[in-house]
């Protein structure tokens, strides 16, 4: 739908330069954003009321999900500004809201110190760094593609596709070094936090870099020939027919890439950790492990999509997450299911132990811990702990929590990996060309604005909504049980931690049947 500008080649020294710099910027703010989602179970007991466990998980990730919903502003706001001004300052202006709002997380004091005002901080807080990552995906993407050959432009772009998951992985390998490097008590105290603060040297190392670059050369010709898009929300969605191709981009393509990117990269951390209750270590180590084998492929399908089309790609990708998830769950929920295992005789151990409480929590100063640890015959290892918080005069207990903490076995953990290298694969097919198909939808002067709005409401919208509905799914289906049973009726739902992938079963299903009938498999630029 657009001709093609003739512009000076970018050397292949430049073009990587290029890549490098939008990369890690862009590899930054991920991981800004993910640090919150990766600590949403321990932020969940910082910044909301402790006296529901479940409402306070249940508000952590709507506030988590909160940050996404409103991504789609933030492409439309900093998509306009690009296309108006320039990439290159606009998504510099993006990399210091999501810093500068990541370190500000890292020090809101907790909800029992300022009350309802902690949830309050932290939600706008969020929606800041939505807004930022909304405006900063778009001009990364659309930076390289504008450097890069037409005929490479799925493997150049599949570089910044590299930094979702790199930012991931990075995210989850702070948070276990930070563990490692203090008790479990100073963690929780206040050691969550240091991610969030250490944010700003990477920020700032990656701004010195982005100022050095140079604009565009599409955008810089567009501009010296005065074609500059005086008003691109009106060009991009108010005719007809390039708003045509933003809603094929969104439900065709977007919208299915976004729930496939979030169920494989966040609601399987979320289902081992509060359905399967593993182990929250082995759980981030497992997830780190899939992550980085599979990250690779997202450079291999967009080398691919520029030899037999992005389309292809990413089809398939849709269609063998709606085929497999079901099964992919299941195993992973019988791994961790010790009512199929047997016991090991003799192995039982119970402990009680007196801790201090050092922020306090509950108006507690100490605690009673009490652990029971059983071991399996195949090797898994199940903690079930009690905290009794003691009230510091006549020692009454004020406050209770119960916690299963399951550890897989080694043969299981690496079949758990195995498992969810199968759904990261999917995400790379997915999401590897998704940047060089959507670059290619829209003319030069309103690229920018018109590619960000269907991505971020296809994956702030469509995929950050993806945890907290199917949490919720699981958790009614669950209470539903209860009651039945209770009421000495039959279950109505055979496998109720299943019920959560509903969702983005018909969510990637609808995009994968409108993007089969109506997009075409092009290559590159026509």
């Amino acid at each position: 739908m657009n001709t093609p500008l003739r512009v000076k080649p970018t050397t292949t020294k430049g073009l990587w330069k290029v890549i490098g710099a939008s990369s890690l910027g862009t590899l930054i703010e991920w991981y800004d954003f993910y640090i919150f989602g990766s600590l949403a179970v321990i932020i969940s007991t910082k910044f909301f009321p402790a006296d529901n466990p479940t409402a306070a998980f249940l508000s952590t990730l709507a506030t988590f999900a909160a940050g996404f919903v409103v991504r789609p502003f933030g492409a439309l706001f900093f998509g306009r500004l690009g296309d108006m001004i320039g990439r290159k300052y606009t998504f510099m202006v993006t990399l210091l809201v999501m810093g500068l709002s990541t370190v500000a997380i890292g020090l809101i004091p907790e909800y029992k110190t300022i009350g309802f005002f902690a949830p309050v901080l932290i939600l706008l807080l969020r929606l800041l760094q939505g807004l930022a990552l909304g405006g900063e995906y778009g001009g990364a993407a659309t930076y390289v593609a504008e450097h890069a050959e037409p005929h490479r432009r799925g493997e150049r772009t599949s570089w910044i596709q590299t930094t979702a998951s790199f930012g991931l992985f990075i995210s989850l390998a702070v948070i276990l070094l930070t563990r490692k490097c203090m008790s479990n008590e100073a963690f929780m105290a206040w050691g969550w936090r240091v991610p969030f603060l250490i944010s700003i040297l990477m920020v700032i190392v990656s701004y010195f870099i982005r100022r050095n670059m140079d604009e565009s050369p599409l955008f810089k010709q567009v501009k010296a020939e005065g074609k500059v898009s005086q008003n691109p929300l009106k060009e991009s969605f108010g005719h007809r027919y390039n708003f045509k191709f933003v809603l094929l981009a969104l439900f065709g393509a977007a919208m299915g890439q976004g729930v496939v990117f979030y169920t494989g990269q966040f609601y399987t951390l979320s289902f081992l950790q509060r359905v399967c209750q593993v182990d929250f270590d082995q759980t981030n180590y497992i997830l780190g492990i899939a992550i980085f084998l599979g990250t690779g492929l997202f450079i291999f399908f967009g080398w691919l999509s520029d030899k037999i089309g992005r389309k292809i790609v990413m089809m398939v990708g849709m269609l063998l997450a709606v085929i497999t998830y079901r099964p992919i769950f299941d195993k992973l929920y019988q791994l961790a299911d010790v009512t199929e295992k047997k016991e090991q005789v003799g192995a039982l151990k119970n402990t009680i132990k007196k801790e201090s409480v050092p922020d306090g929590d509950f108006g507690a100063e100490e605690m009673l811990v009490t652990t029971v640890h059983r071991l399996y015959e195949d090797g898994t290892q199940k903690d079930e702990i009690t905290r009794q918080y003691l009230h510091p005069k006549d020692k009454h207990i004020v406050h209770r929590e119960d916690i299963v903490s399951i550890k897989l076995a080694r043969h299981d953990m690496w079949i758990a990996v195995g498992l969810i290298f199968l759904q990261v694969l999917y995400v790379t097919m997915v999401y590897g060309p998704i940047a060089a198909f959507l670059v290619e939808m829209f003319p030069v002067k309103i690229r920018y604005t018109s590619m960000s709005l269907p991505y971020h409401i296809g994956n702030g919208v469509f995929g950050g909504l993806m945890p907290t509905v199917a949490t919720y799914l699981v958790s009614k289906a669950q209470s539903a049980n209860e009651a039945a049973q209770a009421a000495g009726r039959a279950q109505p739902f055979d496998k109720p931690y299943l019920e959560g992938l509903w969702y983005p079963i018909i969510i990637i299903g609808v995009s994968f049947l409108i993007g089969m009938v109506y997009l075409s498999n092009k290559r590159t630029e026509q």
